[in-house]
């Protein structure tokens, strides 16, 4: 069948997705402690040694913008990862370069260093795969990780995100836009079984030649 160039209409679900004890809420760029979350994940080191973003971000201001550019994003359903009894801000869950076409998605997280260690990304991950695919229709969510994020490479796995093979020099280096690293792709299908997170203990990380 040909494919034409005329999209179709994104679709934004209004549901909140929730459950294992968490919430996805959307971003508010008005809300100053939002706004605080979000800057202090950018300057943590954790996240700076896995992450290089297009638009380093070194203030409020900054901080706002980028909020705001998400928001407005057709392709980007950027949520909010809260506790559901408190509200408080544990991390971030997206689901990026959505593709109504070929109804494919990519998928990143972070959670700030207080809520690590409490399978927070993982329940996270689990929630925003199943909104994505019952709510926007996507066939496929892909999931990429730098080599070597053991942590992220278990999170993906045990969220049923097979592990598909090595991008070479897919993603930049830590702190540089001018040199690569390899990148782990993950992906799963609307297709496959849906892991209870809840019971499952978190996978091994996969070996592969470019670790050995």
């Amino acid at each position: 069948m040909a494919l034409t160039d005329e999209q179709p209409a994104a679709r934004r679900p209004d549901a909140t997705p929730h459950g294992h004890g968490l919430r996805l809420d959307r971003w508010d760029p008005d809300a100053e402690a939002q706004v605080e979350a979000w800057l202090r994940s950018r300057t943590d080191p954790d996240f700076r040694r896995w992450n290089t973003p297009l638009t380093l971000v070194s203030d409020l201001a900054g901080a706002r913008a980028v909020l705001r550019r998400q928001a407005a994003d057709a392709t980007c359903e950027p949520f909010r990862i809260t506790d559901a009894e408190s509200g408080t801000t544990l991390g971030h869950v997206g689901v990026n370069m959505i593709d109504h076409t070929f109804r494919t998605a990519r998928v990143g997280y972070w959670v700030l260093p207080e809520a690590r260690g409490r399978r927070v990304a993982t329940r996270a991950l689990a929630l925003a795969t199943d909104w994505a695919f019952a709510g926007l229709d996507l066939h496929r969510l892909e999931l990429g990780h730098a080599l070597g994020h053991d942590a992220s490479c278990r999170i993906a796995l045990t969220c049923g995100y097979g592990y598909e093979g090595t991008l070479r020099g897919a993603m930049f280096e830590a702190g540089r836009q001018d040199a690569f690293r390899d990148v782990h792709l993950h992906a799963r299908l609307a297709t496959d079984p849906s892991p209870d997170v809840d019971r499952t203990p978190l996978a091994a990380p996969p070996r592969s030649p470019a670790r050995d």
